[in-house]
C-alpha cells in the first residue's frame, strides 16, 4: 500500500484543471472551467471544472469526481494506478508500506520484468524501423500487409534479427540479468548457450491497460512448416495470459465512448480495424475467452460484440466462453465474416465505412445463434435434438442477475419458438437448471452460516412504492444531504465563542435514526473521527480518501448547479450575501428541517397504527405518543418561523 505521507504529498500537489486540461481543452466561465465532455459525444459543452472546490461535474452525462477519479475513469486506473500516475506527474517518490519479504520479492521480479521488457521494446522497434535487417524484411512485410508507419509506432511493433544472440548480447552488454531474459521470453537456453527466442520474427507488444510492456507475441515471417506461426511470453508474474486482451491500453477509452468492446482473434485484426478508425476492438488470440478476460471487458461496457471468421473453426472459436459471458451480464452479438476472410483482410477488402455497416447490420443474437447451429447439427437425430433442449437449457440458467430476468424471460420464449417445444416446459427446464445450482452452493455453505438476509434494515411501514412514499424518501434524503453538506463545508468554522459548527450539530445528531441513507451517515461518522482525533476534516480529505464510495458521495454533495455571476455586484451596485455569510442560519434551517420529516414520518406511522385493533391501553399510548409528536412538531416549526410543511 502507498503510505499516507506519499498521498499526502500527491494531495497537495495536485492542480485540477492541469490534469483535467491535459484530456480535455478548457475555457475559463467566471469562476470555473469549461470543456467538451471526455465521457460522452456532445457538441455543446457542458462538463464543468471547479479549481476552488477541486471537483469536475458534466451537466451532460452526470459523471462527477475529483482529480484522482478523473483519471481513474478517464484512463481507467485503479486508485492506486491513478496515485501513482499522478505521483510520477508530480515527482512525488512513491513509498508504500511495509510488506512482507516474498511480497516484496515478487514486486521487485515484476518491476525487473516491467523494466526488461521496456528495454526489449525499443531494442525491436529500434532494429525494425532503423536497422538495414529489419527495413528489408520486417518492415517490408508489414507494409506489404498494408500497416502505415502511423500504426507502426502507436503499436510498437519491431523485428528481432537472424542472428543467434543479437538481442541477447545487446542486453547482457546493457547489464540485463540473463535468468530474467530467460523467465521474460525474450531468450532460452539452448546447449548451454544464450540465444534469442524470437529469431527473424515480427514483434507485437502486449500492453497491460496502464500501458506497460507485459509480454510480445513474435510472428515467423519466412515459411518454415517444423516452427510455429506464432511464439508467445510464457507465463510469469506480469504475463498472465487469461488476463490479457491485447489492444486493450488503446482501446479501453474508445469502448468507454462507443459503449460496445468488438472481440477479434488475432494481433493483425486488431491493428487492421484500428488503422481504418475502428477502434474499440480487442483480441483474445483465438482462444478461449476466460472470466478474467470477460470481467476486463466489462470494465468498460456490457456490450460485447465478437467478429470471427465466417468458416467452421471460427463458428466453433466464436461460441467458446458464451456461458461465462451470460453469467456476467454481457449483452453479446456475433457477426461472422463473410467469403472465408477475416476482420484483416475483410476491412482492407472493403474499407473501414463498408466494414462498420456490414458489422451493425449483420449482429446476431449469440443464443439465438447457438440455438441455429445446435439445430443444424442435431439434423433429424432425436436423442441430439433432445441433448440441443438440454444445453440451451442450461446456458439460459446462467442468466441469473435479478436485472436480467425480463431478458431471461424473453430467450425462452424465442428459444422455444425455435425448438418447437412448449413454451411452459422450457421455462420448468430452465428453472430446474437454476435450482440445482442453487442447491449446489447451498451444500458449500457452512452449516450455522446466517441466512442472507440476516442483518438487512427492517422494511418502513409505509409504502415507498407509492408516490407519497416515494416523495417522502426522496424528501428525506435532501435533507439528510443537506445536514451533512453543511457539516462538511461549515465544520470548521465558528458557531458561538466556545464551540465550531461541528460540535453544534453532533449534538443535535445524536440519534443516528435521522438518517436513513448508510452512506451520508458514514460520512458522519468519518468526520468525527476525524475531528475527535485532532484532524481538520475539509472537503478534500474526503475527496482523496481511498474509500471511493464515501469520496463520490461528498463529491455529490459539493457539486456545483449554479455560480455567481462576477459581475453582478457592478451591475445591481449591491451587496450580495454569500453562503458563507448566512451558515448558520442555514445549519439551523437544515438540521430542523431534517428532524421536521422525521417527525412527520413518526406521526404517520403513529397515525396508521391508531387504525388497526388495540387494547384501550395501547389505544391511550398511542394518542398519548401523537399528542407528544404534534407538540414536537409545532415547536419545530415555531423556531423556523414557518407554518406550512408539503
Amino acid at each position: 500500500m502507498i503510505t499516507q505521507a506519499t498521498i499526502q504529498q500527491i494531495q497537495n500537489r495536485i492542480d485540477i484543471i492541469d490534469v483535467v486540461g491535459s484530456f480535455v481543452k478548457l475555457k475559463k466561465r467566471g469562476t470555473n472551467y469549461l470543456g467538451l465532455c471526455p465521457f460522452h459525444n456532445e457538441k455543446t459543452p457542458s462538463f464543468t471544472v471547479s479549481p476552488n472546490k477541486e471537483i469536475y461535474k458534466c451537466f451532460g452525462c452526470g459523471k462527477s469526481g475529483n482529480t484522482i477519479s478523473f483519471i481513474m475513469e478517464h484512463e481507467k486506473y485503479s486508485y492506486v494506478e491513478a496515485l501513482k500516475w499522478l505521483a510520477n506527474r508530480y515527482n512525488v517518490e512513491v513509498e508504500e508500506t511495509e510488506v512482507s519479504a516474498e511480497v516484496r520479492a515478487q514486486q521487485q521480479l515484476a518491476d525487473s520484468l516491467y523494466i526488461v521488457n521496456g528495454f526489449a521494446q525499443q531494442y525491436f522497434s529500434k532494429v525494425l524501423l532503423e536497422e538495414e535487417e529489419g527495413q528489408d524484411i520486417g518492415l517490408s512485410y508489414l507494409k506489404e500487409r498494408g500497416f502505415t508507419d502511423t500504426v507502426i509506432r502507436k503499436f510498437q511493433l519491431g523485428f528481432c534479427k537472424e542472428a543467434r544472440n543479437a538481442f541477447v548480447t545487446e542486453a547482457i552488454a546493457k547489464q540485463y540479468n540473463s535468468e530474467l531474459l530467460v523467465k521474460s521470453g525474450l531468450a532460452a537456453m539452448r546447449n548451454d548457450e544464450l540465444v534469442d527466442n524470437y529469431r527473424g520474427r515480427i514483434i507485437f507488444p502486449v500492453h497491460n491497460t496502464t500501458g506497460k510492456v507485459i509480454g510480445f507475441g513474435a510472428r515467423i515471417i519466412k515459411k518454415n512448416d517444423r516452427a510455429p506461426k506464432y511464439i508467445n511470453t510464457p507465463e510469469n508474474e506480469i504475463y498472465i495470459k487469461s488476463r490479457i486482451l491485447y489492444g486493450m491500453y488503446f482501446a479501453r477509452q474508445v469502448i468507454d465512448k462507443f459503449d460496445e468492446c468488438l472481440l477479434v482473434e488475432g494481433y493483425t485484426d486488431v491493428i487492421s480495424l484500428h488503422q481504418a478508425g475502428i477502434e474499440n476492438v480487442v483480441a483474445s488470440g483465438g482462444t478461449s475467452l476466460t472470466t478474467e478476460q470477460i470481467r476486463l471487458v466489462r470494465k468498460y461496457t456490457q456490450n460485447l460484440t465478437i467478429v470471427y471468421d465466417g468458416d467452421a473453426a471460427g463458428v466453433k472459436a466464436a461460441l467458446r466462453g458464451l456461458d461465462m459471458a451470460l453469467e456476467e451480464g454481457l449483452n453479446v452479438k456475433l457477426v461472422l465474416i463473410p467469403d472465408k476472410e477475416d476482420p484483416d483482410s475483410y476491412v482492407n477488402k472493403v474499407g473501414p465505412d463498408a466494414f462498420r455497416e456490414f458489422v451493425a447490420s449483420n449482429k446476431k443474437d449469440f443464443i439465438i445463434f447457438q440455438v441455429e447451429v445446435a439445430l443444424k447439427d442435431a439434423g433429424n437425430d432425436s436423442q441430439k435434438k433432445a441433448a440441443v433442449v438440454n444445453q440451451i437449457a442450461e446456458t439460459l440458467s446462467r442468466i441469473n442477475k435479478a436485472e436480467d430476468f425480463t431478458k431471461q424471460q424473453d430467450y425462452i420464449r424465442q428459444c422455444a419458438q425455435l425448438l418447437k417445444i412448449e413454451e411452459s416446459g422450457f421455462n420448468n427446464l430452465v428453472n430446474k437448471f437454476i435450482r440445482e445450482k442453487v442447491n449446489k452452493l447451498e451444500s458449500k455453505w457452512p452449516v450455522d452460516q446466517s441466512s442472507p438476509d440476516d442483518g438487512m434494515p427492517p422494511l418502513p411501514d409505509f409504502d415507498a412504492g407509492s408516490d407519497d412514499g416515494f416523495q417522502l424518501l426522496l424528501k428525506d434524503e435532501l435533507q439528510e444531504r443537506a445536514v451533512v453538506r453543511a457539516l462538511v463545508e461549515f465544520g470548521l468554522k465558528a458557531w458561538n465563542d466556545s464551540q465550531k459548527v461541528a460540535d453544534h450539530i453532533f449534538e443535535e445528531l445524536v440519534d443516528e435514526d435521522l438518517f436513513d441513507n448508510q452512506q451520508l451517515l458514514d460520512v458522519i461518522k468519518t468526520y468525527k473521527a476525524w475531528y475527535e482525533a485532532g484532524i481538520e476534516p475539509t472537503a478534500k480529505n474526503f475527496y482523496y480518501h481511498e474509500n471511493q464510495e464515501l469520496s463520490a458521495v461528498v463529491v455529490s454533495l459539493m457539486e456545483f448547479p449554479y455560480e455567481l455571476s462576477e459581475k453582478w455586484k457592478d451591475k445591481f451596485q449591491m451587496a450580495v450575501s454569500q453562503r458563507d455569510d448566512t451558515y448558520r442560519e442555514e445549519v439551523i434551517s437544515t438540521l430542523g428541517y431534517l428532524k421536521l420529516r422525521k417527525i412527520k414520518r413518526l406521526i404517520d406511522e403513529n397515525q396508521q397504527d391508531l387504525s388497526r385493533p388495540h387494547t384501550i391501553e395501547e389505544q391511550m399510548t398511542l394518542l398519548q405518543t401523537h399528542q407528544a409528536l404534534k407538540q414536537m412538531e409545532r415547536e419545530l416549526l415555531q423556531n423556523l418561523g414557518t407554518v406550512i410543511v408539503k
